[in-house]
């Protein structure tokens, strides 16, 4: 059981803080992996989760890409840290909390993706203009500032 899993049982549903760190992984063709999530509702997002005592944002995001595609990430690069009153999350368990959201971005990946099929149906790599509809809403605020800034 995690760290959040047992803090859970303690507080119940009460609203928490979590940190957590997501990576936009971009491919040699500039484009962008995005995974197809079963929750919620087949929603496209960044990979990512949330941070095990212990962990900096950096292996916390090294160690998400790892589990959910198999890729392995080094070359980190911040795009910025999302936090505050729009950041709120009521999951469908009626579990409430604020995440402090830390974006990085790679240009360099190795291995071969290998889906976890526990979190994810599949994983797509999308050219920047053809970026799917229904991506999660703060992941779409993070693609979007990573895209200005990097000047697509």
């Amino acid at each position: 059981m995690g760290y959040i899993e047992e803090l859970r049982k303690i507080v119940g549903h009460r609203p928490l803080i979590f940190v957590g760190a997501v990576t936009i992984i971009v491919d040699d063709l500039g484009r962008l992996l995005l995974q197809q999530r079963k929750f919620p509702n087949g929603m496209w997002g960044i990979t990512g989760g949330l941070m095990e005592l212990g962990e900096s944002t950096e292996e916390v995001a090294k160690r998400e890409v790892l589990e959910e595609t198999g890729l392995i990430v080094d070359d980190l690069q911040l795009i910025n840290v999302y936090s505050g009153p729009d950041q709120y999350i009521k999951a469908e368990n009626g579990d409430e909390f604020y995440v402090v959201t830390i974006a990085y971005y790679t240009k360099g990946y190795k291995g071969s993706l290998d889906v976890d099929k526990s979190e994810s149906i599949k994983f797509e790599f999308f050219y920047p203009n053809e970026l799917p509809k229904n991506i999660v809403s703060s992941h779409r605020a993070i693609l979007n500032e990573f895209l200005t800034k990097e000047g697509y």
